[in-house]
């Protein structure tokens, strides 16, 4: 092989699929890749509807000269999918609590830090738990907390800082409360407005068990009805308080509906059936689009109390890929660091965990809305081109600053999840 050829990158060979041109095995000891064969790899990326997303993975094949194929299953499924058929799965999308429970599993393998280009420039939210000097809340499974694995094979977390990683960093966001401003008829900026009486029979609540119990303890905490140790780690004894309250409120009729889908909450609210509910940042602006008024809550911190509920999905690597495969998985990988999906979810609402690279694939007026907090200074549209914002609009909550240090818990699971799970089910059949 020629010098020249020899500086071809391993993304520049698998996207030309040059005949004999091959990648050169790495110092990591990582096999040979023939070009002519990238074309038969088929990489399956299975997870929830806000990450796994088609125009993604349509993108991610163009740019590499592989396919990849994107499953969509909602939360309980997709964890039920990677625990008990993990060959049938290649990339599993991992929120935090999930990425603990795969590691204990044994279905993921570590992800090699320095085989991710981009690994330097991540924000300090995920590599070290701390953003703008100060520590990023422990409340729940921050994604800090269940980054690091101690090998490639290991079967627990690894605490604190070390060279291999459960997962990959793609997707996060800060949520809230999403409510109809011209049937509310005020600000909403504290999680308790969700069960005031004054919206008996108005209100919803997500009816996924671990984030919709989070949502609910936000507002018990807000109206001061339950005090807790750890909204992210609750006692029996915390989760019956909440769980009791939610059953009292129902039975009462406090809550129009539950909902478990994106598209049940955009209908929803759409149609006038509620006018507050729990809800997610995408949800709101599918809500605007139909030139219906929504406003996403901005629930800041104070006094100890409100705050955001704070999630973030990742990429992790099962554990049957090797050769070929899993070097095209770190390929893709490194794809989605690059800036174009961070981009795309950055038009709906998300954030990137680089966003120096999104900022790229997005315009000045972009950047300035979704990030900065600033007035749109021209019309801002979704990823597919679809008008969302005009010129001049704030984001609800204000910058990518103000969002995320005022996070107050993250998703999670709980020691006490089989109970949890248990009781919740109580609340649903009450």
């Amino acid at each position: 092989m020629t010098k020249e050829k020899n500086k071809l990158s391993r993304r520049q060979v698998l996207k030309t699929g040059a005949g004999a041109a091959a990648v050169a095995a790495s110092p990591l000891g990582a096999p040979l890749i023939w070009a002519q064969e990238i074309k038969d790899i088929e990489l399956r990326h299975v997870g929830v509807s806000y990450s796994v997303v088609k125009a993604i993975g349509d993108q991610a094949a163009k740019d590499l000269g592989f396919k990849v194929t994107m499953q969509n299953l909602d939360t309980s499924a997709s964890i039920n999918r990677f625990i008990t058929q993990p060959n049938t799965v290649d990339i599993a999308d991992l929120e935090g609590w999930q990425a603990k429970l795969a590691v204990q599993r044994g279905v993921i393998q570590g992800i090699e830090t320095k085989r991710v280009k981009e690994f330097d420039n991540f924000l300090p939210i995920f590599t070290k738990g701390e953003f703008e000097g100060a520590s990023i809340s422990r409340e729940g499974i921050s994604p800090y907390e269940a980054l690091y694995m101690e090998g490639k094979d290991s079967t627990s977390l690894h605490d604190g800082v070390s060279d291999w990683m459960t997962n990959v960093p793609q997707v996060y966001n800060a949520d809230s409360i999403g409510y109809r401003p011209d049937l509310v008829g005020h600000e909403v900026t504290e999680w308790k407005e969700l069960i005031d009486p004054k919206f008996s029979g108005k209100a919803g609540i997500l009816d996924v068990p671990a984030i919709g119990i989070m949502d609910a303890a936000l507002c018990m905490e807000s109206a001061g009805i339950v005090s807790y140790g750890n909204k992210g780690n609750m006692t029996r004894e915390e989760i019956d308080m909440t769980i009791d309250k939610l059953i009292e409120l129902k039975r009462a009729g406090h809550f129009r509906s539950t909902w478990t889908t994106f598209d049940q909450s955009v209908q929803l609210m759409a149609a006038g059936e509620v006018e507050i509910q729990s809800m997610w940042s995408p949800a709101v602006a599918a809500v605007r689009v139909k030139d219906i008024p929504c406003t996403y809550a901005a629930v800041n911190k104070k006094d100890g109390k409100e705050g955001y509920r704070g999630w973030c999905n990742g990429m992790g690597l099962m554990k049957h890929l090797e050769g070929k495969k899993l070097e095209a998985a770190y390929e893709y990988i490194n794809w989605y660091m690059s800036g174009w999906q961070g981009a795309f979810v950055s038009r709906y609402g998300y954030y990137s965990p680089v966003p120096s690279t999104a900022k790229k694939h997005m315009s000045a007026a972009e950047y300035a809305y979704w990030y900065e907090g600033k007035p749109a200074p021209e019309p801002i549209t979704d990823p597919y081109g679809v008008p969302m914002e005009p010129a001049g609009t704030v984001r609800d909550g204000g910058s990518f600053i103000d969002r995320v240090t005022n996070i107050s818990c993250w998703n999670t699971l709980m020691d006490e999840a089989a109970y949890m799970n248990k009781r919740w089910n109580d609340f649903k059949v009450a």
